[in-house]
């Protein structure tokens, strides 16, 4: 090989090797990129994406609750208004209209996004008089609330303590079975869906109540209870499906609950029941003349019409008190303000009349669902609800109403299930 061949070959293999250095600090600076900040595939990472941060209702009245939920990817830390938070959801009870802004923050840099949640104003809501109520059936209280502000009825449980025994007593109701609305619209068997009531004025006549069962634990009358009054399960054409029989009838002017039990009215105008209790809605010495263990128009001593829910309010986005529920085995026991119990099963597992449970604040309500279906589970975290009586598991009582979306209630409400409740920390139980 002569010398130029040599000189030539050397330069090309300089050059082969440096071709492969250069090929090598390339990857290795493409590594280092990748590498970091715990991104991969070779991608950058990039700041932290907010997909989704909504309140839920966006307006409350004073008292009332919103639930504050979001969807976010890429982030390693999460804050509200400078104060951290984690999970997905949390719940909010402003006194004033109040922008929440949600950060999310990584390594790369940071996101943010906005609510408000506007608060009503107070006076719109009536504690404990029903004077402004119209009157009829199923009248609209304009924002009147039985009982007063403090009334265990209206208090807000959202951040109470959780029962020790819960989970075995959420259990027995049925963890995969879903709530059902025992209301709506039009007719079931002939007869309209729900509890009815009658909103009466002050001027209403009073008439005789003749009891057929519990009468030594029942209000005696007169009651201010018309002929015409509604009754629960009762057809159009007088005839009945069966049922209990419940007639509520609202004296506005003396802000004064009348509640029977299978009312039948008579000839004469008065009427007959099983049962009736007379309840102050202007007071939280509720029922006067009742006692410990006695009984009402419901199973667990408590009233029906405070837990009803109401197209009126549901439709308005806000409930500000708590429901009622059945469930088809309750223990032999009371938790008040329940009065009752109607059962001879011991078992601890069991739920006694007048037990609250609530939708835990982890459950986000879709903001896809309906405004009514959305106040009634945000009013089932803030306020929660009552065993009011045996029946149906997860049945949430209310007023029958045409403007109820039958299908959507049950559709949406139905995806809740008991798996996503808690039974709020009971104390005063008693037992035989």
């Amino acid at each position: 090989m002569t010398k130029s061949h040599l000189n030539n070959s050397v330069t090309a293999i300089r050059q082969s090797i440096l071709r492969q250095l250069l090929l090598l600090v390339m990857i290795l600076l493409l590594t280092a990129c990748s590498g970091g900040g715990g991104s991969s595939g070779g991608v950058q990472q990039s700041a932290p994406v907010i997909a989704s941060f909504t309140a839920a209702p966006t307006v409350i009245s004073a008292g009332q609750g919103s639930q504050l939920a979001w969807g976010v990817t890429g982030a390693t830390s999460l804050s509200i208004n400078g104060t951290a938070v984690s999970g997905s959801s949390m719940n909010v009870s402003p006194t004033t209209t109040t922008s929440y802004t949600l950060t999310a923050t990584n390594s790369t840099g940071s996101s943010q996004a906005t609510v408000t949640v506007t608060v009503g104003t107070a006076a719109t809501i009536t504690y404990g008089n029903l004077n402004g109520a119209d009157l009829g059936a199923g009248a609209n209280l304009n924002g009147a609330l039985p009982f007063p502000a403090d009334n265990a009825w209206n208090q807000d449980i959202s951040s109470d303590p959780v029962d020790p025994n819960s989970a075995a007593i959420i259990a027995s109701i049925g963890l995969t079975t879903g709530l059902h609305p025992d209301f709506g619209a039009g007719l079931y068997n002939g007869a309209p869906i729900g509890i009815p009531y009658l909103v009466v004025a002050g001027s209403q006549p009073k008439v005789p109540i003749v009891y057929t069962a519990y009468g030594d634990e029942s209000d005696p009358g007169p009651y201010p209870v018309p002929p015409d009054a509604p009754i629960e399960g009762q057809q159009a054409d007088g005839s009945a499906f069966g049922g209990d029989r419940h007639v509520l009838v609202i004296d506005r002017d003396a802000n004064r609950l009348y509640e029977l039990y299978n009312a039948y009215p008579q000839p004469d105008k008065s009427w007959q029941a099983g049962s009736g209790a007379l309840f102050h809605l202007d007071s939280d010495i509720v029922r006067p003349g009742g006692q410990p263990g006695w009984t009402s128009a419901d199973a667990a001593g408590l009233p029906i019409f405070p837990g009803l829910a109401r197209y009126e309010e549901a439709a308005s986005g806000v409930i500000l008190h708590a429901l009622r529920f059945t469930v088809s085995a309750t223990r032999e026991a009371y938790v008040p303000p329940a009065t009752h119990w109607a059962s001879s099963n011991t078992s601890a597992d069991l739920p006694p009349m007048g037990m609250r449970v609530r939708l835990k604040a982890s459950y986000a309500i879709p903001t896809s669902f309906s405004t009514e279906s959305r106040a009634i589970l945000q009013a089932l975290k803030t306020y929660g609800m009552f065993v009011a009586d045996n029946g149906s598991n997860w049945y949430i009582s209310g007023a029958p109403d045409p403007r109820w979306d039958n299908y959507t209630l049950v559709s949406e409400l139905g995806s809740v299930s008991g798996e996503n409740f808690e039974v709020v920390q009971m104390s005063g139980m008693v037992t035989p």
